[in-house]
């Protein structure tokens, strides 16, 4: 399992090969791959706590920690790196006001113990079920309802300081045109560094925490408290999480030539493993991550080897409370700049999803699906049952499954379902 085999001279990667996930370069080229990998993941793990009010640290542990969890479940046959998931940020955010940081991470951990069990299930059946279940135009409407969900929250942090926003906002788009490779990649990144440089001039950053901090030491700890009343929030956490993690697998399938497809229920129960394992400790929860895709496309490296070296590299920054204190330095007015893109985002790949399965827009069963789903997500349609609160990403994902299911149906039983005129 820890046996990679050299590929070719150790140092180069020829024209129309790539070093697939049981190959390796020499350990100083593995070395330098990994740390792009760190660099690449980093942007977008450390916003998740930051917007949830999770610890920083706390959450790269549990981030390096997973991913070396999840390369062992896998047996070292799949490439990725697992950073904080954003689809969970609208349930956190409703959770922890509700009840605190204790309650959303039972939900977070909940969340975790479902995902895995789905794995076990798709490793024993397989996955056709889950197209079965949520259609592209199903799975789409979720996904972007979720990332619509949190624009309210992105617009309160912009409002806090507009021009320190506005710099972000503009850094990030400029970086994402300007350059190519892995700064292009990490345009987030550098948009917030720019961003974060402009909101200490204009003295919006307090570094007292930061003095104050030690350089070394365990982050903080977190644990759960559960609350029944939270999960149908997170439930449909859980079916993003299902599309992320296929269309992970399905990408590194077409990319290496290897058919992982038999994988997919060991990279599910991974997720969910350190999903659950990270929200027992009070980090933030994980997922497969497209970042480091982009990564291994630009390098043709698909080298498990240096997963390794970034989750490694990942839980020895953790090791610095000083560097959570800076991250949580982080003012409200950067944040509300890049998450302007970032919420956006989400909501396009829903979008990219209708695309990809070419939905047909012309059926009224599709338009119904994807019209009520997102306005209920986007106006965030809540229901009070008993203790029991369902928000609008839940409401939304249950209006998204029944009205398609129903129309389908009816339509075949009544011969309705043909395109619109």
């Amino acid at each position: 399992m820890f046996r990679w085999t050299l590929h070719g001279n150790g140092r180069t990667v020829e024209p129309g090969r790539v070093v697939a996930p049981d190959e390796r370069l020499n350990w100083f080229a593995t070395i330098g791959i990994g740390a792009q990998h760190v660099i690449a993941m980093f942007g977008a793990t450390f916003l998740v706590p930051l917007l949830t009010g999770f610890p920083p640290s706390t959450t790269l542990l549990f981030s390096g920690l997973g991913t070396l969890l999840f390369l062992l479940i896998t047996r070292n046959r799949v490439p990725s790196y697992l950073g904080s998931s954003f689809a969970f940020i609208a349930p956190i955010t409703a959770a922890k006001a509700d009840g605190g940081i204790g309650v959303a991470l039972g939900g977070v951990l909940m969340t975790g113990v479902i995902l895995a069990l789905v794995g076990l299930l798709v490793q024993k059946v397989g996955t056709r079920w889950i197209g079965l279940l949520m259609p592209p135009v199903v799975m789409g409407s979720i996904v972007a309802l979720i990332g619509f969900n949190l624009a309210p929250t992105a617009y309160e942090n912009f409002q806090k300081s507009t021009v320190t926003a506005v710099v972000t906002l503009a850094a990030v788009v400029l970086c994402t045109s300007m350059f190519r490779g892995l700064l292009g990649r990490i345009s987030v990144l550098i948009g917030v560094a720019i961003g974060y440089a402009v909101a200490v001039v204009r003295g919006e950053v307090d570094f007292t925490m930061v003095n104050e901090a030690p350089l070394l030491g365990l982050p903080p700890f977190h644990f759960p408290e559960f609350h029944p009343s939270v999960l149908p929030m997170f439930l449909p956490v859980v079916l993003v999480l299902l599309a992320e993690n296929v269309g992970h697998v399905r990408s590194l399938s077409l990319m290496t030539g290897k058919p992982l497809d038999r994988m997919m229920g060991r990279t599910l129960f991974s997720d969910g493993l350190a999903t659950t394992l990270s929200a027992t400790f009070g980090g933030s929860p994980t997922t497969t991550y497209g970042e480091n895709i982009g990564v291994m496309s630009a390098t043709r490296v698909y080298s498990t080897a240096a997963y390794w070296v970034a989750g490694i590299t990942a839980i020895l920054l953790a090791m610095s409370p000083k560097v959570g204190a800076l991250i949580f330095t982080i003012p409200p007015g950067v944040l509300g700049g890049v998450t302007f893109i970032l919420y956006g985002l989400i909501g396009i790949v829903g979008v990219r999803m209708w695309v990809d399965g070419v939905v047909d827009f012309s059926r009224p069963k599709n338009q119904f699906t994807a019209g009520v789903a997102l306005v209920v997500g986007i106006a965030n349609v809540t229901w009070q049952f008993g203790d029991i609160t369902f928000n609008g990403i839940a409401l939304g994902s249950l209006a998204a499954l029944v009205i398609y299911h129903v129309m389908n149906s009816l339509g075949r039983v009544f011969g309705t379902d043909e395109p619109a005129h």
